[in-house]
């Protein structure tokens, strides 16, 4: 008979399939290497040990006419696979990121260290338990019983009020599961201090530049005429400053603020503004188009909503040649409604598109400096969609345009009367 393991290259093989599917899983959970180690080193423990078992029942079912040799070769094969396998469970067991192999009914069939750690498991008292069940109470266990079937990030540890998990539940092998769980309590402090700085910093520069842009307006360009040309320079780049710091603090705010007070925003008046500040901003280079075919408020708050959509009208003006259109639109979809901004600009590559929302992150450095933008207004429209539980989705070609489109749910819809909409 032949064993599984008869064939070294078979064993290779399957090895590598169980790494590489390990770390491409690793990877699409968490984006960290910890994760994909985590996932390869389990995937070769339960790989090994099914093929232990395996070939020890071909061994034990094998006639009796084996030859020494074979034995020996079995015995030899057996020792350095148990070998591996003590050397790959310590080292999984010794991961910073808690992993929890769980069965077709998330009973726990083994943890690592930092599962105890993070998730206050204790062994061997829970081998064998409801995963679940020995959560109770806890923000995971919620999770768990809702079907785990999206990434819960920020959670709570059990036990551990000072303590932000990121937890994934995974398919692995033919029923079990595997759960991972991150510890980003260090991360999320380090962004605190972050956001803490940007704020204090901020305000300690607003009160400097309102005194140098005070005094830059009393100086008359006509009393020096050989220096008009820097005054001026001198006046846009004040106002420049002045603008970022404004915009650094309405980020600040926004990321610390994890709710909105609801008020009725009217629409027609919002998207009237909008358009009145495009115009102006564009002093007559483009053609700028308001479509408005839903006949809808929005429920949220008129500042943030206001500085959202107006971010995106200003940013059209400011990367469309003269001479282009820009169209803002509201129309009410199946799943809600839609404010879009679309213009015939510069475009923006693909490769692009996934980071526009990061701040200060610029396309080209070299045009938005001449365009007077701060870097900073796609992401301040990224949090005010995220307090108003809004979606931005961006389309563009490059040199034909591009479109950005905020996506509303129907909660956040109010008709012309008081009511909400259905």
């Amino acid at each position: 008979m032949t064993s599984p393991l008869s064939s070294p290259w078979k064993l290779s093989a399957a090895l590598a399939a169980a790494l590489g599917a390990g770390a491409v899983l690793g990877w699409l959970v968490g984006g960290h290497a910890v994760a994909g180690i985590a996932l390869v080193a389990v995937a070769e423990v339960v790989l090994l040990l099914t093929r232990i078992r395996h070939q020890t029942q071909a061994m034990m079912t094998a006639p009796a006419t084996a030859s020494p040799l074979q034995h020996d070769r079995f015995m030899t094969r057996s020792r350095r696979i148990a070998s591996s396998l003590r050397d790959l469970r310590n080292a999984a067991g010794q991961l910073p990121d808690a992993v929890v192999l769980l069965d077709g009914q998330q009973q726990i069939r083994w943890f690592n260290h930092a599962a105890e750690n993070l998730l206050g498991l204790r062994r061997p008292h829970d081998r064998g338990a409801s995963l679940q069940q020995r959560l109770a109470g806890s923000e995971l266990a919620g999770w768990l019983h809702d079907g785990a079937h999206e990434p819960l990030t920020d959670a709570t540890a059990p036990g551990r009020a000072d303590s932000q998990l990121n937890v994934s539940l995974l398919p692995f092998g033919d029923h079990e599961q595997l759960l991972l769980a991150h510890d980003i309590s260090h991360q999320n402090r380090l962004e605190q201090v972050r956001r803490d700085f940007v704020a204090n910093v901020s305000h300690e520069l607003r009160t400097p530049l309102t005194v140098i842009h005070g005094y830059l307006e009393l100086l008359d360009p006509e009393d020096v005429p050989e220096l008009a040309p820097v005054l001026d320079e001198m006046r846009t780049q004040s106002k420049r400053m002045g603008q970022i710091v404004e915009d650094l603090l309405t980020l600040s705010r926004l990321e610390t603020q994890h709710e909105v007070i609801d008020e009725r925003v009217p629409m027609a008046a919002l998207l009237a503004t909008v358009r009145k500040e495009a115009e102006a901003l564009s002093q007559g280079r483009h053609r700028i188009v308001l479509e408005s075919t839903a006949e809808t408020d929005l429920l949220g708050s008129p500042k943030d909503l206001h500085s959202a959509l107006s971010n995106l009208a200003s940013n059209a003006v400011r990367y469309t040649p003269a001479g282009g259109s820009i169209t803002i639109r509201w129309q009410r979809v199946a799943d809600g409604a839609v404010y879009s901004v679309s213009d015939t600009g510069f475009g923006i590559p693909a490769s692009h598109l996934a980071r526009l929302t990061e701040r200060f992150y610029r396309v080209s450095s070299s045009r938005s400096r001449e365009s007077g933008g701060t870097g900073l207004g796609l992401s301040i429209v990224k949090h005010v969609l995220n307090l108003h539980q809004a979606q931005l989705k961006i389309e563009s070609t490059p040199g034909a345009g591009s479109t950005f489109s905020c996506h509303f749910g129907p909660t956040r819809l109010l008709a012309p009367g008081n009511g909400n909409e259905s």
